[in-house]
């Protein structure tokens, strides 16, 4: 692909958004209904905004999901710590319903425009961001453009580049290049997301190590976790996390195996999406399964099978109620999700091989025996099995994988001191305009 067809094929993007700009209604309603767009805010989706700006220079964070968001969350305290506002954005309900409570003052939440030219302009029009601050891969090329044309400086934190990404980039690098050419700084994951970046066109590139390390621990409502501990009374207990489909079946395949031999067996069953959960439920009631629904405040009751965890950020109860742990969408789906979790909380970790998403993460627990991989639903329940009967090779797998994630840490600091050099122009900004 030439500098030209680059250029050409951005702004056919540019265009073919403009057409279908006046559409997006429909399509909106219909997230609203499977609950995936806020009903009410909706609006925010076309630029529109939810508060008054504030004076002063203002940073814009953007985070797709609940993890991205989390882990900004310290970025956007030091900003806050330096006096200067921010705004942040995230694309998911989940995401926005986490991070509400957990934002300093001054700080104020949105969701995240559509990458189209009218709704991206309406939100930097408003909020007149000095600075933007992008989470992992979030790489949308209007909004890219947009902050480009006003010379709004870009960085991406925490940036990775998976291997599917980083073959269709591959693809079309002159296009890539006009795009990466716009980011000020990237400070990736790891070396190996870093050369992609390089090799695609970014620079600066640096390396900081993945900032969800240096997260806190997923909270939990300490009376809700001893009333549900209550309930299960110390029966074995493992927590199939973040399952995509066709992982549910697994888990209960699981549970129905090992349950002879374990015959007080509690299988908690928490789909990365819940939405899915009546359809997943009804699956399992078929199977002759006794299934107590936590989004139904459903008792577990002492021959309950199954805990179905059909809600939305209370994963830190779920890790803290079992002792193993597997690590959904890396059996049936691709990618895999965040061992990190669980290993701050002392659940011991099994996982599918299929984790290209935290590949670093995935590296250096396999290195230390802080996880156990398995291949499929057979061997899954192997080690479930082995880990629920065997306390002390649990206890190592625990303290090998609480000692990788501090071995881990550091990435904040890092991404400190690359954003300082960005946020520090923006104090004297702040000084001087209070001297007027």
């Amino acid at each position: 692909m030439s500098n030209l067809l680059a250029r050409i094929t951005l702004q056919t993007y540019r265009i073919i958004g403009s057409i279908i700009y006046p559409f997006m209604g429909p399509f909106l309603v219909l997230r609203a209904r499977k609950g995936k767009e806020d009903r009410e805010r909706r609006y925010e989706r076309y630029g529109y905004p939810s508060a008054r700006k504030p004076k002063g220079p203002i940073v814009w964070f953007h985070a797709a999901s609940v993890g991205e968001a989390l882990a900004v969350i310290p970025l956007i305290q030091r900003v806050n710590k330096l006096g200067i506002n921010s705004v942040i954005t995230t694309g998911t309900v989940t995401s926005a319903e986490i991070v509400k409570n957990r934002l300093p003052k001054g700080t104020f939440h949105q969701y995240v425009p559509l990458d189209l030219k009218p709704a991206v302009r309406r939100f930097l029009d408003h909020w007149k961001p000095d600075l933007s601050v992008f989470t992992e891969s979030e790489i949308w090329p209007m909004t890219v453009l947009e902050l480009g044309a006003r010379r709004i400086p870009q960085v991406l934190v925490n940036a990775r580049m998976s291997d599917r990404s980083f073959a269709r980039w591959k693809k079309a690098l002159p296009l890539a290049s006009a795009l990466f050419d716009y980011y000020s700084h990237v400070i990736a994951q790891s070396e190996v997301d870093a050369e992609r970046f390089r090799t695609l066109g970014a620079r600066p590139v640096v390396v900081s190590g993945n900032l969800k390390v240096d997260t806190e621990a997923l909270p939990v409502s300490r009376d809700e976790l001893a009333r549900v501990s209550t309930m299960i009374k110390g029966r074995p207990t493992w927590v199939a996390a973040s399952t995509h489909k066709g992982e549910e079946q697994i888990a209960c395949e699981v549970h129905a195996s090992i349950a002879a031999r374990i015959p007080d067996l509690l299988t908690i069953i928490v789909p990365r999406h819940p939405d899915r959960a009546d359809d997943i439920a009804a699956k399992m009631k078929e199977a002759g399964l006794k299934v107590a629904r936590r989004s139904y405040n459903e008792e577990i009751e002492p021959d309950t099978q199954i805990y179905l965890g059909d809600t939305i950020g209370e994963m830190g109860l779920y890790f803290r109620l079992a002792s193993v742990a597997f690590i959904g969408r890396s059996l049936v789906g691709t990618g895999g999700q965040n061992p990190l979790e669980p290993a701050m909380l002392g659940t011991a970790i099994i996982s599918g091989k299929h984790v290209h998403n935290f590949r670093d993460a995935y590296r250096n627990l396999v290195k230390s025996g802080g996880v156990r991989m398995v291949a499929d639903g057979k061997m899954l329940a192997n080690n479930v099995e082995y880990l629920l009967n065997h306390e002390d090779g649990r206890e190592r797998m625990v303290e090998a994988a609480r000692e990788t994630v501090e071995g881990m840490r550091g990435a904040l600091n890092a991404t400190i001191h690359v954003l300082d050099s960005y946020t520090f122009p923006l104090t004297v900004k702040r000084d001087l305009e209070g001297m007027k």
